[in-house]
């Protein structure tokens, strides 16, 4: 067994290991070898034996206000390829090489007989991946320096496509690259929230039925961005997306006026997740997007978001509505754990209203946890999504249908 103060890398990719599963990622007997297999902490040099094996995100190229490319965490990682599900023989493209610790993992469960083209637009990244994923005996790894809104069709279809970094659109060349019925799994940004979506090709679409939160980079190169951001007070601020009719002039004074609370009666305990309620409200609600609050903003008390920087708000002309802070509740749960009570807080004169309708998804939440609405997406110009149920989000390259 593993002993806590050990530094030998062996057992702390044991520890790393048993990190990711208690997180309830590598549902996969072959993912979980792979992590045992391919050493972490040679794809990070810089950091220490220990660091490499913590679970956090490790810098390799820094950026001006963020950084430019990392190693991903592992339990971030383990959660892709499960949903990934890279089987022998695959041929996988990568958008996004890092550190080639990903590729070095995909190597290892499409094997021999399989393939992976990893692709990145920063040389120097490229540059490193190659050299780390050579001194690791994943040699046979394609490294090309390209922008990864591109694909790589040379090497075109691939049954798997893995990206790794933020994109706010889809690409027309992972779709055309991508083979009838393969999985493109991207940690896509809507509505101001980024979900790692696992998406099937069909004949004209893709389909999605899983989806998990997660945090990137965000994307460069020739991929279109459409994420807009305005201030509406002092330190607090929105972000939307360019097909939301969304003013934040027309929210300059929404907090001055008294808000309006809305408790739903539904609880979570410490470190249970309810960021489904967001993906509810995207496909329920059209003016979904972000609040972020400073907090000067949160400690004078003029909102109490559910998290600082990154609440699901609704908002409807000068009004809006936010997932409050979660408040103790007076009695334990079954168990003895403390609770805590789900609501949401709404601003303007139709903040009430617009709060209750949040309350509303989070009862729809309640009624099965791991629910989830159905995401579809369409070449930009299809016309056929036009239709009552889902909410349709139009972006450069795609329209998005998410459907309760």
């Amino acid at each position: 067994m593993t002993n806590a103060t050990s530094t030998r890398p062996d057992d702390l990719r044991e520890e790393m290991i048993s990190r990711i599963r208690a997180a309830g990622h590598l549902h996969s007997a072959r993912i979980e070898q792979a992590f045992r297999v391919v050493p972490r902490h040679r794809f990070v040099p810089a950091a220490s034996v220990e660091e490499a094996y913590q679970n956090r995100a490790i810098t390799i190229k820094p950026g001006e206000d963020r950084p430019a490319s990392c190693i991903s965490v592992p339990t971030v990682v383990a959660m892709m390829l499960d949903q990934l599900d890279p089987q022998p023989g695959d041929h996988v493209l990568e958008i996004g090489a890092g550190t080639g610790y990903n590729a070095a993992l995909l190597a290892e469960l499409v094997g021999d007989t399989g393939s992976v083209t990893t692709v990145d637009i920063h040389p120097d990244v490229t540059d490193h991946a190659r050299r780390a994923l050579a001194e690791t005996g994943y040699e046979r790894v394609r490294v090309i320096t390209a922008d990864g809104a591109l694909g790589h069709a040379d090497h075109a279809p691939y049954n798997k496509i893995i990206v790794t970094v933020g994109p706010w659109d889809l690409p027309p060349a992972w779709f055309n690259q991508l083979a009838p019925g393969g999985t493109l799994v991207v940690p896509l940004h809507w509505r101001g929230q980024a979900r790692s979506v696992q998406l099937v090709r069909h004949d004209t679409h893709l389909r999605a039925e899983n989806s998990q939160l997660c945090g990137f980079i965000p994307m460069i190169g020739i991929v279109p961005t459409g994420e807009h951001t305005g201030t509406i007070t002092e330190n607090v601020a929105l972000y939307w997306d360019a097909d939301q009719n969304i003013d934040p002039h027309a929210l300059q004074d929404v907090f001055t006026g008294p808000a309006a609370t809305v408790w739903s009666d539904v609880h979570v305990v410490a470190n249970e997740p309810f960021d489904h309620i967001w993906l509810w409200l995207t496909a329920t609600e059209p003016g979904t997007c972000r609040l972020d609050a400073e907090d000067d903003a949160i400690e004078a008390g003029l909102c109490r978001p559910a998290f600082a920087y990154r609440t699901p708000t609704i908002v409807e002309g000068d009004n809006l509505a936010y997932l409050s802070k979660p408040r103790p509740a007076d009695q334990p749960g079954p168990n003895g754990e403390r609770r805590y009570e789900l609501g949401a807080t709404g601003h303007g004169p139709a903040g009430a209203r617009l709060a209750q309708r949040i309350v509303e998804q989070i009862r729809r939440f309640d009624r099965d946890r791991t629910a989830q609405p159905i995401i579809t997406t369409y070449p930009a110009g299809t016309a056929e999504i036009d239709r009552p149920a889902g909410i349709v989000v139009n972006k450069h390259d795609v329209r998005m249908l998410i459907t309760p």
